[in-house]
C-alpha cells in the first residue's frame, strides 16, 4: 500500500466537499520534523487563495470532512493552514504484517522497462582495484533492485580489452618464453604487466616490436589474436572468481569489451568520410574538431 497516495486521496475528497475544485492538489508530503506528524498536507495555501478565503479557515472546513478513522491517531491544524497527520500505530502494524506476508513486501510492480546498467568494468591483465569493486557492488545492488521491481535489466560489463598495451604484453610473453599464457595466474600477470611497461618505456627496440605487434593484432593476425584471447580469458576467469566470492550476479555473458566495436569501425569510418567529417592526414584518418 502507498500510504502517501491513500492520504492524498482522503484529503483531496475532503477538500472538494469543502468547496475546492475537483482537480485540487492536496500536496501531502512526509513531514520534515516529527512534531509535525508523519505526513503534512500543504495544499490549503494555494487552494484558499483561489477561493478567496484564509488558508486556516479552509483547513478547518477540510478537517470536518476528513475521514481518517483507523488510519490516523491525531489530525491537527498548524500555522496558517497546514494539516498535520499522525498515523495510528495499529494501522501501521497491520500493514507491516501484510507486507511481511507478501512475497513482494507490499511493493507494487511499476510499468516494465528495459534498463541498462554499466558497471564493474575492469581492465585486462590487471587485478581489480577498489574503484572497480565499488562500481561492482553498487551496480549489482541497482540491478537487483530494478529486477525486484519487475524491470528487464541488461548488465553491461564494459572491460578494457583492447589497445596498445596488448602489443607490449604479447612482446613480453615472447621475450620471457611464456607463450603458454593459459597457465599464468592473474597475480603473475599483475607483475608481468609492470615489467612489460618498464621495458616498453626503457627499451626502444622492445617498444618498436610491441607497436608492430599492435598493428598485427589489430590487423587480425591469428597468432596475435590467439595470444590476446589467452590474456583476456585469464583475466575474465579470475574476475569471475571475485564476482562469485562477492555474490555478484555478473557472468561472462555480460562482458562487453572495447573489442566488441572492432567489426563496426569500418562502417563508422566510411560514414564519417561520406559526411566529410573524416579526412586523411599524415597517413591517418582523423576527425578534426
Amino acid at each position: 500500500m502507498n500510504i502517501q497516495a491513500l492520504l492524498s486521496e482522503k484529503v483531496s475528497q475532503a477538500m472538494i466537499v469543502a468547496g475546492a475544485p475537483a482537480n485540487c492538489e492536496p500536496q501531502v508530503r512526509q513531514s520534515a520534523k516529527v512534531q509535525f506528524g508523519d505526513y503534512q498536507a500543504n495544499g490549503m495555501m494555494a487552494v484558499a487563495k483561489k477561493l478567496g478565503m484564509a488558508p486556516r479557515q479552509l483547513a478547518e472546513q477540510v478537517l470536518t470532512h476528513l475521514d481518517l478513522n483507523g488510519i490516523a491517531s491525531k489530525v491537527e491544524i498548524a500555522g496558517p493552514g497546514f494539516i498535520n497527520i499522525f498515523l495510528d500505530p495499529a494501522f501501521l502494524a497491520e500493514h507491516v504484517q501484510q507486507a511481511l506476508a507478501s512475497e513482494r513486501l507490499g511493493v507494487a510492480k511499476p510499468a516494465k522497462q528495459t534498463v541498462v546498467i554499466d558497471y564493474s568494468a575492469p581492465n585486462v591483465a590487471k587485478e581489480m582495484h577498489v574503484g572497480h569493486l565499488r562500481s561492482t557492488i553498487i551496480g549489482d545492488a541497482a540491478v537487483r533492485t530494478l529486477e525486484f521491481l519487475g524491470h528487464h535489466v541488461i548488465r553491461a560489463n564494459h572491460v578494457g580489452d583492447w589497445g596498445t598495451q596488448f602489443g607490449m604484453l604479447i612482446a613480453w610473453l615472447e621475450k620471457q618464453q611464456q607463450e603458454n599464457a593459459g597457465e599464468m595466474a592473474l597475480a603473475d600477470l599483475e607483475g608481468f604487466y609492470r615489467d612489460a611497461k618498464k621495458h616498453y618505456d626503457e627499451d626502444e627496440a622492445f617498444a618498436e616490436r610491441a607497436r608492430n605487434y599492435v598493428v598485427k593484432l589489430q590487423g587480425g593476425d591469428p597468432y596475435f589474436l590467439d595470444m590476446w584471447r589467452k590474456l583476456v580469458d585469464i583475466t575474465m576467469t579470475q574476475n569471475q572468481i571475485t564476482y562469485n566470492r562477492l555474490n555478484v550476479t555478473l557472468t561472462r555473458d555480460d562482458v562487453m569489451g572495447e573489442s566488441l566495436y572492432n567489426p563496426m569501425l569500418p562502417g563508422i569510418v566510411a560514414d564519417l568520410k561520406a559526411q566529410g567529417l573524416a579526412v586523411e592526414s599524415e597517413g591517418a584518418t582523423v576527425v578534426f574538431p
